[in-house]
């Protein structure tokens, strides 16, 4: 069962990684706040199944991993389902829609930054629980390591206000988004073969 939750955990975040980027440039907004729910969910599912596959001396990592995980995963589905709802259905005044509407960059998005800022921070901490026996494992690995390093941008650019001050904020955050998609999925696809792999 854990190995299964696994790659299912790893195949619906390879899965809502690539639909989030196509809809992203088909402007398919609803589409793409409505998969960062399923990713949310997924990636929990991920980290969980590597959590419980570390070994004793890592454990500690393997915990704070999952507790980042399930942080991210609160962050993005409260951000995401106030976007399919509340912003969506509902005749919010001025006030309300700065605050809450995602394409405002007020303090949902800021929020959704810090989200991903923290599902960077899981993915650092569960690299370092894997020992890597294969060439598949060495890479995801250091692909998993290295992306704890975007914390420090989505920590950081709420605070400096990046997006509200750039004139073309829409498509820089796309472009950025892109990129980061672009580094996420391999992830999710060696993730998945890790399980595969896996005899437990």
């Amino acid at each position: 069962m854990n190995r299964k939750i696994g790659m299912v955990g790893s195949l619906v975040n390879c899965l809502s990684v690539v639909f989030f980027a196509v809809a992203m440039i088909a402007h398919f907004h609803f589409g793409s706040f409505f998969v960062c729910m399923i990713l949310a969910i997924a990636f929990v599912m991920m980290i969980a199944a590597f959590a419980q596959e570390s070994e004793q001396s890592v454990k500690a990592a393997s915990y704070a991993a999952l507790m980042f995980a399930a942080i991210y995963a609160v962050l993005i589905l409260l951000v995401y389902f106030a976007q399919t709802t509340s912003v969506r259905n509902d005749g919010l005044n001025e006030q309300a829609t700065q605050i809450l509407d995602y394409s405002k960059a007020g303090l949902l998005f800021n929020y959704d930054l810090l989200g991903y800022g923290i599902m960077a921070l899981a993915t650092f901490f569960i690299g370092l629980t894997i020992k890597p026996a294969t060439k598949v494992d060495k890479w995801l690995k250091w692909l998993l390591l290295i992306h704890g390093v975007f914390f420090l941008s989505c920590f950081i650019m709420p605070m400096l206000g990046i997006f509200k001050a750039s004139e073309n904020s829409d498509m820089s955050g796309v472009i950025a988004l892109e990129f980061w998609c672009v580094y996420f999925i391999p992830i999710g696809v060696l993730s998945f073969i890790h399980f595969y792999r896996s005899k437990a």
